[in-house]
């Protein structure tokens, strides 16, 4: 993963309670495991969601949260391990889980000769109670595009539409995965005010996303996912210090130039830790104004020329790389 010029403590991950009947939390998960053949896709996977909280499962392809969340959702038995929504269990509970659950999965099919209300209407129908057809249109800003048909919508109208659906029962625990995969910048907008705005009826969101950006801006936990475990847990702002770098630098050289010694770069002012990049690196530093320029005396003494330089303030995505060695990508 990279060379360190200092020690990063670990994340410490709280204990988790015994099961419990009672709702005091909106999703409890103890122990989960669940294995295909020889591949562990969930291997001891605890978690803890309050109640009117908006959590995030961030992992890296195959680490396992798609799996974690389909058994959470009822689409997938365990092969061991407690879940509990809203108090309630799927070997018991199943009707009104039903009932009390919204889902958006990360690809939702509906029927493109239907009109927006009809399908909206058609959702509504399989829940005994929920909130009424024009109100959850008008939620989701589809009121001029009622009457059209969904094959007509574009990406970012489909995803509000499916979103219509998994609320019009009015959940009280709402999966989204992936909500916002291939939507352009302004629907990604849209989708967050609309998410934000469910949350903020004290209803309870489960996330999955691969955009750093958007568990920052939605989430008040997150878990990052790696290998059927959670490896990090923590609001945001708490996962950003615990890498005890306030920025990061990435440069790269001119080609044909001799890499850099590990020692070397570690050895920097204000550098905390070094990773070697395809085609540069990338350093974690407390002291911005310090590492700049005692990086550029280093290139000037070794004569060696620099051909990009960008800086950033750490973010969750740098969390993400230096816990798991890899970039959030889609599956």
């Amino acid at each position: 993963m990279g060379w360190r010029g200092g020690e990063q403590e670990d994340v410490e991950l709280p204990t988790m309670p015994e099961p419990s009947n009672s709702p005091q939390h909106a999703l409890f998960v103890r122990h989960l495991h669940k294995h295909y053949d020889d591949v562990r896709a969930v291997d001891g996977l605890d978690l803890m969601v309050a109640p009117g909280e908006c959590f995030g499962l961030l992992g890296p392809n195959g680490a396992g949260k798609t799996t974690t969340i389909e058994i959470c959702e009822g689409l997938l038995a365990p092969d061991s391990g407690d879940v509990e929504l809203l108090g309630l269990r799927w070997d018991r509970d199943e009707r009104e889980l039903r009932e009390r659950l919204g889902i958006q999965l990360q690809e939702t099919q509906l029927a493109e000769k239907l009109t927006v209300e009809e399908t909206v209407r058609l959702f509504r129908s399989f829940y005994a109670r929920g909130r009424t057809v024009a109100d959850v249109i008008g939620l989701v800003q589809l009121d001029e595009k009622r009457h059209a048909r969904v094959g007509k919508l574009s990406g970012g109208q489909k995803q509000r539409l499916a979103l219509a659906c998994a609320i019009v029962g009015d959940p009280d625990l709402l999966f989204l995965d992936e909500p916002t995969t291939g939507l352009d910048p302004q629907s990604r907008r849209q989708l967050w005010d609309l998410i934000t705005e469910f949350k903020a009826l004290g209803r309870t969101i489960m996330l999955t996303t691969h955009y750093m950006d958007e568990a920052e801006m939605l989430c008040d936990r997150v878990a990052i996912v790696d290998h059927g475990k959670v490896i990090a847990l923590g609001t945001p702002q708490e996962l950003i210090g615990s890498l005890g770098a306030e920025h990061v630098v990435e440069f790269a050289l001119l080609d044909g130039a001799p890499p850099l010694e590990d020692a070397s770069l570690a050895a920097i002012d204000g550098v905390i830790a070094a990773r070697r990049l395809a085609g540069g690196y990338e350093l974690q530093v407390s002291a911005l104004h310090r590492t700049v320029p005692a990086l550029l005396a280093l290139l000037a003494q070794r004569r060696l020329e620099l051909a990009q330089l960008t800086t950033h303030s750490a973010t969750l995505e740098d969390v993400f790389v230096s816990l798991t060695g890899r970039q959030l990508r889609n599956e």
